[in-house]
């Protein structure tokens, strides 16, 4: 297996692994992707250099986006707030490589490259509906910010977000911990 920036020849398996994941999605009464929303803004993810894939041979198993910004950020109560947190985003698995432990190694991935990144809190929304992913982040360890953010998608459409978090590094130290470090 092998993590690695998205590129721009692999906008078409992305979107066609997108799409049964959507078709998954809709199949469990979960209606919050569409063939616009995650797959059109792949293009823009992968020029900011944003967007994660796992590869394994010429399987696309799963992939996600980081962010340094959410719109519903002040939306809900952080109990994270000290240092920079980033978000992440659009987080897929492969349907066909369901079950097999992807979703954590994604996490799993993206927390080493924000702490990376200087990061001290991985953060992420989730809608109130997608109960699969919700029990992932928080096997995960991620844990329910106070308050939901919610996120008018249309004039009959307003998708109700959980926020979630984790602490990375030291972000869940004391001061007189974070003194010792330096």
């Amino acid at each position: 297996m092998e993590f690695r920036l998205g590129a721009f020849s692999d906008l078409p398996a992305l979107k066609a692994v997108y799409a049964k994941i959507v078709e998954s999605m809709d199949e469990a009464g979960i209606c919050i992707w569409d063939d616009v929303y995650p797959c059109e803004f792949f293009a823009e993810d992968i020029e900011k250099k944003s967007l994660y894939l796992l590869t394994d041979g010429g399987d696309m198993l799963g992939s996600f986006t980081l962010s340094d910004a959410n719109d519903g950020a002040d939306a809900v109560v952080w109990k994270y707030t000290c240092g920079k947190a980033m978000y992440i985003e659009k987080l897929g698995v492969n349907v066909a490589f369901r079950g097999r432990g992807i979703g954590a190694k994604l996490i799993g991935h993206a927390e080493q490259v924000c702490l990376a990144m200087g990061a001290n809190a991985l953060r992420l929304f989730v809608a109130q509906v997608n109960a699969p992913a919700i029990k992932l982040y928080e096997k995960s360890g991620f844990v329910r910010a106070s308050g939901t953010y919610a996120e008018v998608i249309g004039p009959a459409f307003t998708l109700i977000e959980y926020g979630y978090e984790k602490p990375l590094g030291n972000a869940n130290g004391s001061r007189k911990q974070d003194r010792r470090i330096r």
